[in-house]
């Protein structure tokens, strides 16, 4: 997809900038969008709708649970499939074809091994950032191990619970295997499990891209949260 080509040359760097945010910060209102990238409302309005009428975003109801106070709720903007093809995709048809023949011949354990293996980089890259920079939380470590693979990943704090903090949520803005894990949720999962073992406990992934969801979010508890011998904060 080419977002914007017959645009003004004013205006497709500016959809370009409009598209990245929400790539990086997840569904977002118009006003958010204004703010992070200083637009007047009816500027970022325009882009929106020139956005939603070629697909690369859609409009989407906020959850009832992130509501709050009277009125009507704003409207949150999210990419499209079509508007995450904008970015690279490090997996095609061409993967698909692969996992599908190595489905068949090989069976689940093939695909699974496979996953298993493509996410090595986990836990390896993991130790490495949690050596040079200790007072990261894992939380923290996790997102930069993702970024640097292309998940544009970021951390935000968990509600709290009895007045303490419980632990962050690991957002996942971006997934270059999403057309992939679609059909082959094995990718999810291996994630998710090679999460679960540099931390030592178990994690709830809570969306995912490849299932629809604007972006993949993951609970992370606090190392003081998990048992003893774990990475802390």
């Amino acid at each position: 997809m080419e977002i914007d080509r017959s645009a003004e040359l004013g205006d497709a760097p500016t959809r370009e900038r409009v598209v990245r945010s929400i790539l990086e910060n997840g569904p977002s209102t118009a006003a958010d969008l204004g703010e992070r990238l200083t637009l007047t409302p009816a500027a970022v309005r325009r882009h929106l709708d020139h956005l939603i009428a070629e697909g690369a975003v859609e409009i989407r109801q906020p959850r009832a649970s992130l509501v709050r106070g009277r009125g009507r709720p704003a409207k949150l903007f999210a990419l499209t499939e079509t508007g995450r093809d904008h970015f690279e995709q490090q997996y095609d048809d061409l993967a698909v074809q692969a996992l599908r023949f190595l489905a068949e011949t090989g069976g689940e354990e093939a695909v699974r091994a496979f996953a298993e293996r493509r996410v090595a980089f986990i836990e390896s890259e993991f130790a490495a950032i949690v050596e040079a920079d200790p007072d990261l939380s894992p939380a923290q470590a996790l997102a930069q191990v993702f970024t640097s693979e292309g998940y544009a990943a970021s951390v935000r704090e968990l509600p709290l619970v009895n007045q303490q903090s419980v632990g962050e949520q690991l957002c996942q803005q971006h997934c270059p295997v999403s057309h992939v894990a679609h059909e082959f949720p094995q990718l999810c999962e291996a994630e998710t499990e090679a999460i679960s073992r540099v931390l030592g406990s178990h994690v709830q992934r809570l969306a995912t891209i490849a299932h629809g969801d604007g972006v993949c979010t993951t609970c992370i508890p606090h190392a003081s949260q998990t048992q003893s011998g774990r990475v802390s904060r």
